[in-house]
Order: structure tokens, then C-alpha cells, then sequence
């Protein structure tokens, strides 16, 4: 099978001067732009994408009608926290019906014109893929409307009394976005993709095996205990996976003659200040802050954003969901609730607060 043609519009995004560690790893790791190291390591068909079976499931039905009628696919919108596959699953759909992928993401479409230039070097059946898609300004998603169901955009030339609108005809194409915020999408831009689907984490075996996979493909050697380390601390998340192993691959040829085993792990991933449970520096200064300063909450993430100091965006879109998924929070209309799991994190014993006893 011949991969498909994969062309990235140039980010705005500038990229880390250096390889983060410490603190700041989990966030650099999945906020910044993919490196070439990781997009060497990315499947390139179904067989050898590894979980999200339901979403599997989902495009290959949809592949498969489209080339079976000879058609362009669908619009789909992918949702789910940063680095479990969106980008991935779109350079699939270009590789298994054998179109060009066009890359580009929300911030830098900022005007009418530069959606334009973008939809009109489109070939027939070719996959826009849009990342960040809910960032896109609300006077250029209009554009999209047209351009999704009618395959037309009408561009306003001039203003004033020598306004005029030019239409102008664009191929059949697929928008695939992916949204780490699904909630911020407008209800007439969602109602226009056919297939919405979300990405869950993924669980320690399927991460584990992933992990044996970019070993294999990076030529470290690296054992069970070795894999299964670096899977339970990825925090379910493949590109965080990945990003650990080009670490603990590094420490491994520093220190233990470059063979990947449970301590050796263990070890590596200690000095990144990444615990066993996945959690690194940051994520136990939110929990530490809010059992400290404010009792357990309810607190607003703005207000742990200033006490930590870093952005409320990535606290909510790269720590809270893994946070709340594995039980360390709770999100009430009130604000952030630390849970007793919590408190266990950090190592202090839950309040006992006040609010239980009226409750």
C-alpha cells in the first residue's frame, strides 16, 4: 500500500527550542507541534492502528461505501484529549483511499481568503484535515458551511457600494477535524459532519503493546517489565508514550548499556518526575494547591492556573481530563472538587469537611 501525499501548512506555533523535561514535560509533549521522530512512528492503515476499536470500526465502514461508490468520504469530526490519534486517524483515511491529506489547524485559518486558497488547491476527494478546529474565527466558519454541503464558496470582493460576491466551485472533498474542546463548536458546524467520534484513553495493554511497536520500529531493545513500565506511566496517552521512550531510551544508553527493563524505567521516568500512576510535577501542584490553599474547592480553574502559574487552556485541555478521569477530581457547576484519591496523591489525609456532614 503507498501512503498517501501529507502536505502541513506552516504552523504559527513556534516549536520548543529543546527537549522539555521535568515539570513541563507532559505539556510540551502533547501542546507542541508533532516532531519528525514521532510522525516516523505513526501507523499507516487500520491494521496497524492499535485501540479506539468503535472509532475502527466506525471508518472503515465508511471507507470502504466510499470506495466501493467511487465517492468522496464524508465529513467526520474527531473529539478527545490531546495525542491519542486524531492527526494519526486522518493520515490513515488519506493512505487506505489513496488521496492527499492537506494539514493545517484552526489559529492559522484567520481570515475568508486563507480557507479559500486552501479549498481550491483541493483535488477531488482529497482530505482537508483541520486540528484545533473549534479555534477557527466565527466569520471564516460561515465560509465552511457552504463549502461542506454545497461544495461552493462565495466570497465577498470590495466593500461598500462596489461589494460583490464571487462564487467560486471547489471539488468534493472530506473535512476531517479534530477538536480537543468539542463543546466550543458551533451546533450548525458539528450538525454538518456525518460521522462525530470521540477518542478514550487507552488502557495499559493496548499501551503496552504500542510501546513494543515504536521499539521495534526505533531498534531499542526493551523487555515486558520494560514496556509495561513506560505504558502505566503515559497517562493513557500514545504520543506521551512515545515521547518517553526517545527519554528513557537516552537514559538507557547512559546508564544500563542501553537495554530497556522495568528499573531502568522506573528510574528514567523518576527523574522526569513521573510517577507511577502517570502524574508529573504539575499535575500534583494542581492537586497540592487546591487540598492547600483551598480546602479541596470548589475552586475555579483560573484560580489554580494563577496559583500554579501556568495557562487555565492547558491545564483543561492536557491535566484536568486525565485528572478527572482517573478519579483525582471532580467538576461541579461550583468549580474543581479534590476527591479522597486525591488527597491520597499528594500524600495528605481528606478533609473532612463540614459540607459532608449537611449533605
Amino acid at each position: 500500500m503507498t501512503q498517501s501525499k501529507i502536505e502541513n501548512q506552516k504552523s504559527k506555533i513556534p516549536s520548543p527550542a529543546s527537549a522539555a523535561t521535568g515539570v513541563n514535560f507532559l505539556t510540551n509533549a502533547l501542546a507542541s507541534p508533532v516532531s519528525p521522530a514521532e510522525a516516523a512512528l505513526r501507523p499507516l492503515s487500520f491494521s496497524d492502528f492499535t485501540g479506539q476499536a468503535k472509532t475502527i470500526e466506525r471508518l472503515q465502514v465508511m471507507v470502504g461505501a466510499a470506495k466501493r461508490r467511487g465517492d468522496a468520504l464524508n465529513h467526520i469530526l474527531l473529539s478527545g484529549p490531546p495525542g491519542l490519534g486524531k492527526t494519526t486517524l486522518a493520515f490513515i483515511l488519506g493512505n487506505e483511499l489513496g488521496k492527499t491529506v492537506r494539514v493545517t489547524s484552526g489559529p492559522v485559518v484567520e481570515k475568508a481568503g486563507d480557507l479559500a486558497g486552501l479549498l481550491t488547491n483541493l483535488e477531488e476527494g482529497d482530505i482537508l484535515f483541520i486540528d484545533e478546529i473549534h479555534r477557527i474565527p466565527k466569520t471564516v466558519e460561515e465560509y465552511l458551511y457552504s463549502a461542506m454541503e454545497d461544495f461552493r464558496l462565495d466570497i465577498m470582493i470590495d466593500q461598500g457600494p462596489n461589494a460583490r460576491s464571487v462564487r467560486l466551485s471547489i471539488p468534493r472533498f472530506t473535512l476531517v477535524g479534530a477538536t480537543t474542546r468539542a463543546g466550543l463548536l458551533t451546533a450548525p458546524l458539528r450538525s454538518r459532519f456525518t460521522l462525530q467520534t470521540r477518542l478514550d484513553y487507552y488502557d495499559a495493554p493496548t499501551l503496552e503493546g504500542i510501546v513494543k511497536r515504536s521499539c521495534g520500529l526505533l531498534k531499542v531493545e526493551i523487555d515486558d517489565g520494560g514496556a509495561r513500565e513506560i505504558a502505566t506511566r503515559s497517562r493513557g496517552t500514545p504520543r506521551v508514550a512515545n515521547n518517553l521512550i526517545h527519554f528513557v531510551r537516552d537514559f538507557a544508553q547512559e546508564r544500563a548499556k542501553g537495554v530497556i527493563t522495568k528499573p531502568v524505567a522506573a528510574a528514567a521516568l523518576e527523574l522526569l518526575e513521573i510517577d507511577a500512576a502517570g502524574l508529573d510535577e504539575m499535575d500534583k501542584r494542581m492537586l497540592r494547591v487546591m487540598a492547600e490553599n483551598y480546602r479541596g474547592g470548589p475552586v475555579g480553574m483560573s484560580t489554580i492556573a494563577v496559583a500554579v502559574g501556568e495557562e487555565s487552556e492547558t491545564l483543561e485541555e492536557v491535566h484536568e481530563p486525565f485528572l478527572i478521569q482517573e478519579g483525582y477530581l471532580q467538576r461541579t457547576p461550583q468549580g474543581r472538587v479534590l476527591t479522597p484519591k486525591g488527597y491520597h496523591a499528594i500524600g495528605l489525609k481528606g478533609a473532612s469537611s463540614s459540607q459532608d456532614t449537611l449533605l
